[in-house]
C-alpha cells in the first residue's frame, strides 16, 4: 500500500468539467490524520503506522487508550486505523498526513460500513422473483419458497438464501477516480458512489487492482 487516511463521508454533489460533462462525485473529507503509533520491521515483523482521526474529549476516552495516546503526545483521537504504507520507516509518531497525500486522476479504493436495513425478506435482501399470485399461493407472495429435499437431505443446505440481517456491513467500493482536491479544506471529491451515511467514516487507500 502505497498511501491511505481515515476520512468522513461529507455527501454527494456533481462537477462539471470543461466541455460540459457532468460528473457525479462524493465529497470526503479527509484527514487530517495524525500518526499515533509506529510499527517497525526491527520490533513487530513488519512496517506500518497507526493514524487517528477525529478530536474528542478526554471523557470519552477510555482509560488504556488515554495511556495509549498519552504515550504519543498526541491529542485523543475518535478512530484509529492501522496502515502499511509505502513510506511507513521514514514517518514519525505526531506526523500529520492531509487530503494532498493523494493527486487528482489517482484511482482509490474506499472502504465504508454500509447503511443498516433491519432484517428484510429475500426480495429484497437477494433479489428473488415473488411467487405466483394464483392456485394457492397467497397469502405468503413474498416468501422464500421450497426450502428443498425432504426425506434427502432432510435439512436445509448450506448457503440458502433466506431473510435476515441486511446491510451495516464492511464494503469496499475498488478503483474509484479522484476528481478534484481541495487542500486547504481537506475535501476529496471521488467520482461515484461510496458505502454509507453522510458523516460515516471511511478508509481510503490505493487501488489493489488498477482498472
Amino acid at each position: 500500500m502505497q498511501k491511505g487516511i481515515i476520512g468522513r463521508k461529507v455527501g454527494m454533489t456533481q462537477i462539471f468539467t470543461d466541455k460540459g460533462k457532468v460528473i457525479p462525485v462524493t465529497v470526503i473529507e479527509a484527514g487530517p490524520c495524525v500518526v499515533v503509533q509506529k510499527k517497525t520491521t526491527e520490533n513487530d515483523g513488519y512496517s506500518s503506522v497507526q493514524l487517528g482521526f477525529q478530536d474528542v474529549s478526554e471523557k470519552r476516552v477510555s482509560k488504556p487508550m488515554k495511556g495509549h495516546f498519552d504515550k504519543a503526545g498526541v491529542a485523543y483521537k475518535k478512530v484509529l486505523k492501522e496502515f502499511r504504507l509505502a513510506a511507513a520507516e521514514s514517518m514519525n509518531v505526531g506526523d500529520i498526513l492531509k487530503a494532498d497525500t493523494f493527486e487528482v486522476g489517482e484511482t482509490v479504493d474506499v472502504t465504508g460500513t454500509s447503511k443498516g436495513k433491519g432484517f428484510s425478506g429475500v426480495i429484497k435482501r437477494w433479489n428473488h422473483h415473488r411467487l405466483k399470485m394464483t392456485h394457492g399461493t397467497g397469502p405468503v407472495h413474498r416468501n422464500v419458497g421450497s426450502m428443498g429435499a425432504n426425506t434427502d437431505p432432510s435439512r436445509v443446505m448450506k448457503g440458502k438464501k433466506m431473510a435476515g440481517q441486511l446491510g451495516n456491513e464492511q464494503v469496499t467500493i475498488q478503483n474509484l477516480n479522484v476528481v478534484k482536491i481541495d487542500a486547504e479544506n481537506n475535501l476529496i471529491a471521488l467520482k461515484g458512489a461510496i458505502p454509507g451515511p453522510r458523516g460515516g467514516i471511511v478508509f481510503i487507500a490505493d487501488s489493489v487492482k488498477k482498472a
